[in-house]
């Protein structure tokens, strides 16, 4: 799967531990953050760059981390095309992206351990969306609301 990552500098170290987990399964990755802990570095930068590459399908999904994962996860929202979210457990990643489409995980490099993280990342990326009627009715709705408000 083609995958972009990006952190600002509160994410930058579980940002360099999930990009080996990323390697280790084969994936093409897409890094657009840069590779040191800068504290310049602000997440809105990052999460636009992420939000663009998959909006214009350049990656299949993508991972923000940042300090929380909530900023990330808001910047990340405003282009359309992106169902971001903050999930810190398994259930969420999956049923985010089985029932809502998901296609943005967005972490908390300060909030959860390395371990977590894994496994929240290897659910994200094993989930598949359901296409249940029920999901593609509610899918429709939220793509609904966004074309309204992205004129």
């Amino acid at each position: 799967m083609k995958i972009a990552i990006a952190s600002d500098h509160a994410g930058y170290p579980l940002k360099k531990n999930l990009t080996e987990v990323l390697k280790k399964g084969k994936h093409e990755l897409l890094d657009l953050s840069g590779d040191n802990p800068d504290p310049q570095d602000d997440y809105p930068d990052f999460a636009k760059a992420v939000a663009l590459a998959v909006a214009q399908k350049k990656v299949e999904r993508a991972i923000l981390i940042c300090g929380s994962g909530v900023g990330a996860n808001v910047a990340a929202n405003k282009v359309p095309g992106v169902r971001a979210s903050v999930c810190h457990d398994t259930f969420s990643a999956r049923q985010g992206v089985e029932d809502d489409d998901m296609n943005v995980l967005c972490l908390g490099g300060r909030i959860i351990g390395e371990e977590l993280a894994k496994e929240i990342l290897e659910t994200f990326l094993a989930a598949r969306f359901s296409n249940a009627e029920r999901h593609l009715r509610r899918l429709k709705k939220v793509l609904s609301i966004e074309k309204e408000f992205s004129k």
